[in-house]
């Protein structure tokens, strides 16, 4: 019977593999769809519920005050903190948009100790002045920076006063494997920023501070004391803890996981009509095939056998391509839309429901052509004409 699948399939080799590509084009997609909201999820999942962020009740564009961090420190429970402070430059070009921030740096790797960096990496970092750390997916897009060492980054926010980029060296990759924190950021000195911006009279703000909490803290008493330790300003706070943060802040981008669900839907309904259609123009042109079978002895079942073989060996197929597709594809995509889905990866779960669906969309592809050769007449079928 499978001899006479594949003669069936080779027997219209170009309408077999549009078929086929189709569904592993339509299953890629899915697979990437899906993988934009996991990626979303596992980074409100991932982020902490024992790290507390602190900005301007405002607007997250809104800084607050440098005095802040010491009062903020002081309070009870809180373990260290650290300040970050959007830069907003570009390297070369504008398009070349990614993430930087002015932090402290020895804080920073006591408040994140997911954030991995060597030895090396780390002493340059906390000893030079103009260092900065970039992630691995950024340093794997800008590849000349490692070669040179040297990352010249044009201040849009902030311009340097000399008219001329900011010039910082790189002491190293950093790797997290944490899905809450991006691996595609440049992180800088924040004195390096605060003295250049004080030489030219400026007085830089802080976007947010962020802190650790000693074990057993009494988060929402924190929330409420640090709150209300700025009411009277001069800029009032917000504090969350850096999961209801995290979610806010994706609450932002509007509801992507419904927008790209419905998207996939449509993509699974599109390419299972496309399925259904092959297959029914499939069956009737090997009505008379099913005749010649049935007159030779053959049952119902090997009938109804033939054409839903059919149809799951091209979906099947397909899917095996459209997952492979997703796979050799997963870091270049990463790259790609690092900038506004941070961590993106697909999870083998996506990969199994990719092949789940493959199987349905081929099962349901061929339910109706399958069963009409089940119930053909053999007379009848045998007086169909010939594919």
């Amino acid at each position: 019977m499978f001899k006479l699948v594949l003669r069936n399939l080779s027997s219209h080799p170009i309408r077999s593999g549009i078929t086929a590509v189709s569904v592993g084009v339509a299953l890629f997609l899915v697979c990437v769809l899906t993988s934009i909201v996991t990626t979303l999820q596992s980074g409100l999942a991932a982020a902490s519920s024992t790290r507390l962020v602190v900005m301007s009740s405002i607007s997250l564009f809104v800084d607050i005050p440098l005095s802040y961090q010491e009062k903020i420190a002081r309070v009870e429970g809180i373990a260290n903190v650290v300040k970050w402070q959007w830069f907003g430059g570009y390297y070369k070009s504008q398009d070349n948009f990614f993430g930087q921030f002015a932090v402290d740096p020895e804080r920073m790797f006591e408040v994140y100790p997911e954030v991995k960096v060597d030895e090396e990496t780390k002493r340059k970092f906390l000893t030079q002045r103009n260092a900065c750390i970039v992630g691995w997916q950024l340093a794997a897009e800008f590849p000349e920076w490692q070669q040179t060492g040297k990352i010249p980054i044009t201040g849009a926010l902030f311009p340097h006063p000399s008219g001329q980029a900011w010039d910082f060296e790189l002491a190293g990759v950093y790797r997290s494997e944490a899905a809450n924190f991006d691996n595609r950021t440049m992180f800088f000195r924040w004195d390096l920023f605060e003295e250049t911006l004080k030489a030219a009279g400026q007085d830089p703000g802080v976007g947010v501070y962020v802190m650790s909490v000693e074990p057993g803290a009494d988060i929402e008493s924190m929330r409420a004391q640090i709150e209300g330790l700025f009411e009277n300003g001069p800029a009032t706070v917000r504090c969350d803890t850096e999961s209801e943060f995290t979610r806010q802040f994706v609450s932002m981008l509007g509801d992507i996981p419904m927008f790209l669900g419905w998207i996939g839907a449509g993509v699974l309904v599109a390419i299972l009509l496309g399925a259904v259609n092959a297959m029914l123009m499939a069956g009737r042109e090997q009505t008379h095939d099913i005749g010649i079978l049935k007159a030779l002895g053959f049952d119902d079942a090997t009938a109804f056998g033939v054409l839903i073989t059919q149809s799951l060996v091209l979906c099947l197929t397909g899917g095996a391509f459209g997952i492979a597709l997703a796979y050799v594809l997963e870091q270049p995509i990463a790259l790609a839309i690092g900038s506004a889905f941070p961590g993106f990866f697909i999870q083998s779960s996506t990969y199994i429901g990719a092949g789940v669906a493959s199987l349905v969309v081929g099962l349901a592809a061929g339910a109706i052509p399958a069963w009409n050769a089940l119930r053909a007449n053999c007379v009848e079928a045998l007086r169909a004409k010939g594919a």
